[in-house]
Formats: C-alpha cells, sequence, structure tokens
C-alpha cells in the first residue's frame, strides 16, 4: 500500500519562507515524477509545481514561478518544496502527490494515483 505523508506546514509571517517535505512509501519512489498542489478554501487545488523522476525536469505555476523550488531525495523516498518570499494568498492546504506514470510531468489533478492528507500553510502577520 502506498503511503503519501506531508510535513512543514505552519504559520509565517509575509516575506518569509517554509520548506515543506513529502514522504512516499510502498513504491518505486524514483521512478514517478511526483508533484505539489494547493487548496484554499472554496478553490479548486491548484497546481504548484512537478520534478521528474530523476529530479531532472521541473515545472511550476505561474504564481510561484521564481519563489518555490522543488526537489527530490530518491535515497530518502522524499520530495521537498522550498517557498520562499510568501504572500497571504500562498495561504492553503497544500498536498503531494505521485504520478501515475513516468513519462509525464502532470500539471492536473487527474495525473496523479495517489496523495497525502495535506499539510496546512498560513501566510499572516
Amino acid at each position: 500500500q502506498v503511503q503519501v505523508i506531508e510535513s512543514g506546514g505552519g504559520l509565517v509571517q509575509p516575506g518569509g519562507s517554509l520548506r515543506l517535505s513529502c514522504v512516499a512509501s510502498g513504491r518505486m519512489f524514483s521512478m514517478y515524477p511526483m508533484g505539489w498542489f494547493r487548496q484554499a478554501p472554496g478553490k479548486d487545488r491548484e497546481f504548484v509545481a512537478v520534478i521528474s523522476d530523476s529530479g531532472d525536469r521541473t515545472d511550476y505555476g505561474d504564481s510561484v514561478k521564481g519563489r518555490f523550488t522543488i526537489s527530490r531525495d530518491n535515497s530518502k523516498d522524499t520530495v521537498f518544496l522550498q517557498m520562499n518570499r510568501l504572500r497571504p494568498e500562498d495561504t492553503a492546504v497544500y498536498y503531494c502527490g505521485a504520478a501515475y506514470t513516468a513519462s509525464l510531468l502532470p500539471k492536473t489533478t487527474r495525473g496523479y494515483a495517489y496523495w497525502g492528507q495535506g499539510t496546512q500553510v498560513t501566510v499572516s502577520s
């Protein structure tokens, strides 16, 4: 059984930084892309970032480009999301997903087979 567990959320002031982590077990972690999405109250789940199985390719949502960085450590079955220059509009529950196939970098939720339960990020003074 595949388990995806996010951590690292919390309360941060505008302009601050947070680093989210996601551990995925029960599957060959290094064979599949991993992605981050977020969902604010009353809104759809929004694409944030995705990284290829080997980590050599990444893609980002327009609202986070230049501020967030996705990375992975396949030796630890872990993917990270470094979030800098945070804004109040970044406030959301952040979800980590494991993709269905290795050949694409999916930017919609349909491309993901497994999800974690999410970690809350609140940006407020």
